[in-house]
């Protein structure tokens, strides 16, 4: 018999020392990046905020603004102690009805890591988006990063639960 083990269920628990490279890099990115900012916490599907979880973002179209980074358009952000996290994107003009970010949650509980998107909420070709209209109409909200001042957005991540963020699957 023969099993297979994914890199998922080989990362162990040092996830945090052994990414700190990708996060002292998304730090020195978002610290550039005079632009948007999304704040949120990561929530559990008990609605408790996960103090442990990686959240890496990937902002599609920023290649050439940050071009001068080690991993242009690239951030890795680690959840706080109270499930809180930042992230600061380049302002590289609308890309009406696209996600702002593409976002990958790798958080204790899982064994295979999440795929997201966020859009901002005032996006006025959101009725347009081609991948908004693979979500049923109830879910799209959680996908919506709300406007809170001129460049910063909330957007909560919650793994399970009447509000679970839509989740991706990519084949």
């Amino acid at each position: 018999m023969t099993t297979a083990i994914t890199t998922s269920q080989t990362i162990g628990p040092f996830s945090h020392e052994a990414w700190q490279w990708a996060v002292d890099l998304g730090t020195a990115a978002s610290a550039a990046a005079a632009g948007i900012a999304i704040a949120g916490t990561i929530y559990d599907g008990d609605g408790t905020p996960i103090n442990d979880a990686q959240i890496e973002v990937w902002q599609p179209g920023a290649e050439h603004a940050e071009a001068a980074l080690d991993v242009p358009a690239f951030r890795r952000i680690p959840s706080d102690d109270q499930g809180g996290f930042t992230f600061t994107l380049a302002d590289i003009g609308a890309q009406p009805g696209q996600p702002v970010a593409y976002v990958t949650v790798f958080a204790r509980g899982l064994v295979k890591h999440q795929f997201t998107a966020v859009f901002l909420a005032d996006d006025p070709a959101l009725a347009t988006s081609a991948i908004l209209e693979q979500v049923p109409t109830a879910r799209r909200p959680t996908l919506l990063a709300a406007k809170t001042s001129d460049s910063r957005y909330r957007w909560d991540i919650r793994m399970q639960g009447d509000m679970e963020t839509a989740f991706f699957d990519y084949v």
